[in-house]
């Protein structure tokens, strides 16, 4: 079944009715797909930027994004689990919202839980600011076809692997998918 079709879509014309809506239903919904008009179409709809701030204050966030007309689009929303990273962009976001007295329960307890387990501290930094950890470069270093390769890679394929290697919890797992990646780029592979 289309994962599309397993959460319902929905639609808010402003800020304050998917608040409501979260509101009642963020500790029972497993999510939506919350369907954003495009600026320029002239229908009032919430902006991505309004909905990911009421998510954020109730424990929720965003993840796939999905075409779904000419007019508009659909972005997944969902409660965060105990193993959901964070990324800088949304620490800022949850830090001005504390500030201006907005953050709701649920989306505090999500706060201190992520506080107490240490994913608040290893959240990830946007694409135009993730750096490649030098452990990597250096490991890098010594395989001169996957250095070559890797100096040809588009922003995309860079944060994809400042990523994976930020995002790993252990040690041995940061290891293993720094020797994956180096071996891939020998082979001339995109991450």
């Amino acid at each position: 079944m289309n994962q599309i079709n397993t959460i319902p879509t929905l639609e808010f014309k402003t800020q304050n009715k998917f608040e409501n809506w979260l509101k009642k239903n963020h500790e029972n919904s497993i999510g939506i797909w919350l369907r954003i008009f495009k600026k320029d179409t002239g229908l009032k709809s919430i902006s991505y930027s309004e909905a990911l701030d009421v998510a954020l204050c109730y424990g929720w966030i965003d993840s796939q994004k999905q075409k779904f007309d000419e007019q508009s689009w659909l972005q997944k929303f969902s409660p965060r689990t105990a193993k959901s990273i964070w990324s800088k962009v949304n620490t800022g976001h949850v830090e001005r919202l504390i500030n201006e007295g907005k953050m709701k329960s649920p989306g505090l307890i999500a706060v201190e839980k992520a506080k107490a387990d240490g994913r608040w501290d290893k959240a990830y930094d946007s694409p135009t600011k993730m750096i490649i950890p030098n452990d990597f470069l250096l490991e890098l270093s010594k395989n001169k076809n996957a250095e070559d390769f890797f100096k040809k890679l588009n922003k995309t394929n860079l944060f994809s692997i400042g990523f994976r290697i930020h995002t790993a919890k252990k040690t041995e797992t940061r290891d293993k998918r720094i020797k994956e990646i180096i071996e891939k780029l020998a082979k001339g592979e995109n991450i």
